[in-house]
């Protein structure tokens, strides 16, 4: 086994894989960028080293610099999470050159099923079954145009690079294709340097089945399969194992066509075989077909860890260590149920819009595992991916392994940024998926719903308004005495479904009254706990600035607001496009002087590893161009300025 390894990677898997090799007794060496210097996967380490500037490609990105740092701390292995270099076969081979191992496969293996056409070649010659589709070097667009037309519509256009949904539109008619073509190649490019793509048919109610296999370059196993179909925009928000209405039958057909993948290519260490799934009959054997093969740990491993009760970080450092399969196929376990939820920084209502801010509290209740690279105080940078943690929950059936879901997000508790925590905890208990019901187009069919924004009950908007009126903390002994009369004053809160006038009349040091409207409730705080109108809230209470946050079952989040503020629109009015986060400003589509329609496309920001394209809010000029292309903007930067309306 080897003594000291480095991790190439940063955040929650980083942190995952230093509290293995902790296990094991395998030293460990963090890398880090400038923005990183305090982040909780450094602190776990037993060493780290600067690399470079927060932006990745100046940083964990710089495959020498990586190397560098390990061969002069002596490591022995780089581990290189997933993301970043994970999948970079160039990367690995000059790990290799420098006398190292790569915790992972190699660099033929990357190689062979890093591009999607390829790939899917392969597999067919290995007799597993892919999605009918075009995926040759013929890249004319009046040649991909033709191919669609002899697939049938609908088509999907997939660019055969990288993942996570860039590159990747779904074309209904052929009157749409050549604009949507244009679309995914210029996405690609962008985020991988190649514009290549293929076209295949969609599958009209797709599940995302996915089947995690460990090999060890001559013999290879399965640990069973993950349904990831609860997507947005093709990216994961709820993962679980094992799939729904799977089949012993169906199981070991998709089993066997992993295993058979992974052999075809001689491949060691974790990767997983992903399939597109046809739900609209149930799971059939006959129903499934191969999309494509990551060659790295995936970021939902924990679901499998839970129901096999194995440690997969355990096994990648054992085969990389020369060991061979540590269990046969029979061996491997399959117990109760797992679901794992993503928790980001981003703003829901505002389309998902990834967020930024300082955490002023994170915390997680007990009994459920939460993967995360940020402690409370940490702050979400606008440079990476801004995944808070990964809440991971286990049961005996699907039932309740859910229930425990549902239970764990109400009481998580987060602050000082905006997330998704409220929209998890409606989709575990949205009626189809608890039925099991899934498919890749759950969430964008019942979008509204899940995302509408809930009106506080008039108990959470007082317990807001005691916060807000610093009535919270440790009472004083004057508190609440005034000469003539009881303390009273008024606040206008803004939260979701307000503004809220409130007058909050102080009593006594444990009393208080909080009027709402026409309406007066009656607050007094028991045992540590506020009561209103008698009832007990359990609910926990924060104030940070101008901010209130109320964790009770859920998290509500309001802002004091300043009488003296001036009126933030200004001049500008809306007339102004504003960067909607920090990023990268990477294009501007027009110019001063140009004449633009609603909704036409005018910027494309690049935040958090995804492009934002900003339209035109109504028909207009354009009066000055505010910011060019390759700034570094921050967040309500104004970009472009239209002309005043006459």
């Amino acid at each position: 086994m080897f003594r000291k390894i480095l991790i190439a990677n940063r955040g929650e898997i980083a942190c995952r894989v230093i509290e293995t090799a902790r296990s094991m007794g395998v030293a460990t060496v963090a890398v880090y960028s400038e923005a990183d210097s305090a982040a909780r996967h450094v602190a776990l380490a037993d060493e780290a080293v600067l690399i470079g500037p927060p932006q990745p490609a100046q940083s964990y990105l710089r495959g020498e610099l990586i190397i560098e740092a390990a061969c002069a701390t002596g490591a022995e292995a780089i581990h290189p999470g997933y993301g970043f270099l994970s999948e970079n076969p160039d990367f690995v081979e000059a790990i290799e050159a420098a006398g190292l191992t790569f915790i992972g496969p190699s660099a033929a293996a990357i190689r062979a099923m890093g591009l999607k056409d390829a790939a899917k070649a392969l597999m067919e010659k290995a007799g597993v079954p892919v999605v009918p589709g075009y995926h040759g070097d013929n890249q004319k667009p009046e040649h991909l145009a033709s191919a669609a037309d002899a697939i049938g519509y609908p088509v999907l256009i997939k660019a055969i690079a990288g993942g996570g949904g860039k590159g990747m539109r779904k074309v209904d008619r052929p009157e749409e294709f050549a604009a949507a073509l244009q679309s995914a190649r210029a996405e690609a490019r962008t985020a991988f340097g190649n514009d290549a793509v293929l076209i295949e048919k969609y599958v009209e109610k797709p599940r995302h089945i996915e089947v995690q296999v460990f090999g060890d370059g001559t013999n290879a196993v399965h640990l069973y399969e993950r349904d990831c179909s609860l997507q947005r925009r093709h990216q994961k928000v709820i993962e679980e194992a094992p799939a729904p209405g799977m089949t012993p039958e169906v199981r070991m057909a998709m089993g066997e066509a992993a295993v058979r993948a992974a052999k075809a290519i001689g491949y060691r260490g974790a990767g997983t075989v992903e399939f597109i799934v046809d739900g609209t009959h149930g799971l059939r054997p006959d129903g499934y077909w191969f999309m494509e093969m990551n060659t790295r740990l995936q970021v939902e491993h924990p679901v499998t860890e839970a129901v096999t009760g194995l440690d997969l970080v355990e096994w990648q450092l054992r085969i990389a260590a020369g060991e061979g399969l540590p269990l046969r196929q029979d061996q491997i376990p399959l117990n109760g149920h797992a679901f794992e939820a993503r928790l980001y920084a981003e703003d829901v209502p505002a389309g998902f819009l990834p967020a930024t801010g300082t955490l002023a509290r994170l915390f997680f209740p007990e009994g459920v595992r939460a993967d995360t690279g940020v402690r409370s105080g940490d702050t979400i940078t606008p440079f990476y991916d801004p995944m808070i943690a990964k809440i991971v929950t286990h049961g005996p059936t699907r039932s309740v392994a859910l229930a425990r879901m549902t239970g764990a997000l109400a009481k998580t508790q987060v602050a000082g940024t905006v997330t998704n925590l409220s929209f998890l905890g409606a989709l575990t208990v949205h009626e189809g998926f608890v039925a099991g019901d899934v498919d890749t187009g759950l969430i964008e069919r019942d979008l509204e719903a899940l995302s509408v924004e809930t009106v506080p009950p008039p108990s959470i908007i007082s317990l807001a308004a005691l916060s807000g009126a610093g009535l919270d903390g440790p009472a004083r002994p004057m508190q609440g005495f005034a000469l003539w009369a009881p303390l009273a004053f008024r606040m206008t809160l803004e939260g979701p479904g307000g503004p809220y006038d409130v007058r909050v009349e102080v009593l006594g040091p444990d009393r208080a009254e909080v009027t709402l409207g026409e309406v007066t409730h009656h607050c007094d705080r028991r045992h540590g706990f506020w009561c209103v109108d008698g009832v007990k809230t359990g609910a926990q209470l924060m104030l940070e600035g101008q901010t209130v946050t109320v964790f009770a079952g859920r998290t509500w989040s309001f802002s004091v607001v300043d009488p003296l503020a001036c009126d933030a629109a200004g001049a500008g009015g809306g007339n102004l496009i504003e960067a909607p986060m920090p990023g990268l400003l990477t294009a501007v589509m027009v110019a001063a002087g140009a004449e633009v329609a609603a909704g036409q496309p005018l910027a494309v920001l690049e935040a958090m590893k995804m492009e934002h394209t900003l339209t035109a809010p109504r028909d207009g000029m354009v009066a000055e161009i505010l910011a060019a292309p390759g700034a570094q903007v921050d967040h309500g930067a104004a970009l472009i300025r239209l002309e005043e309306e006459t």
